[in-house]
């Protein structure tokens, strides 16, 4: 479980957003940071005896930063407003699929899959969806898959308007291959982020997932 200060502390900065607040309040956001680390540090020690894939990561290097990249934004706001962790096969910055933990006061989700891979990885998810596509199915209309996350998230710029290049237009898998990202999500309310039970739903949340991760790390090597 979170500390309710935890939630607190994120709430207070989406109002005071700027840098002399945040200094004056640095104890409460380290406090926050650490109280986030732990709970990252416990779904990794549990989650990595289903998912061995996860094993020698740590807690600080799965989370990000709380700085905000504003050099090409025209919110110039300095602090993100959540904390975040996404713990993937091989650290963060591997570009594999992964499990992703997002704690935002009202839009905290459990995530997952990969976000906009690279070229080569692009290609090689798509033609094993293409081969594999009745497998790929199988795993996205699994009863428990479909209650949790029920459809693959569509937003904004996460997949092609046509079937890429290389594929037939009446391809089977033609809606899945259209997609430049592959991600699941499932919202948290604030009172879970809070109770007891927080630390197993994430972990049973994270097997109901780990067919989805493991078919998109398996063509990647």
């Amino acid at each position: 479980m979170l500390q309710s200060s935890t939630l607190k502390f994120l709430k207070e900065l989406k109002k005071n957003n700027n840098k002399l607040w945040f200094d004056a309040h640095r104890k409460q956001y380290e406090a926050a940071r650490n109280d986030f680390e732990a709970l990252i540090r416990s779904v990794l020690d549990k989650h990595c005896k289903n998912d061995p894939d996860l094993k020698g990561l740590t807690a600080k290097k799965c989370m990000f930063r709380i700085n905000r990249d504003i050099r090409f934004s025209k919110d110039k706001s300095p602090y993100k407003t959540n904390l975040g962790a996404s713990m993937d096969k091989g650290g963060k910055k591997s570009g594999l699929a992964g499990y992703y933990f997002h704690m935002e006061p009202g839009k905290s989700f459990l995530g997952g899959g990969i976000w906009m891979p690279q070229p080569d990885f692009l290609r090689k998810i798509r033609q094993e969806i293409d081969y594999c596509f009745d497998e790929f199915t199988k795993i996205l209309s699994a009863k428990k898959f479909k209650t949790l996350y029920k459809e693959l998230y569509i937003g904004e710029d996460v997949r092609l308007t046509k079937v890429p290049q290389g594929f037939e237009k009446n391809n089977p898998a033609a809606e899945y291959l259209k997609f430049k990202s592959w991600l699941v999500l499932a919202d948290i309310d604030d009172s879970t982020l809070t109770s007891k039970d927080l630390l197993n739903k994430t972990v049973d949340a994270f097997c109901v997932m780990q067919p989805f991760v493991k078919f998109l790390n398996r063509p990647l090597g």
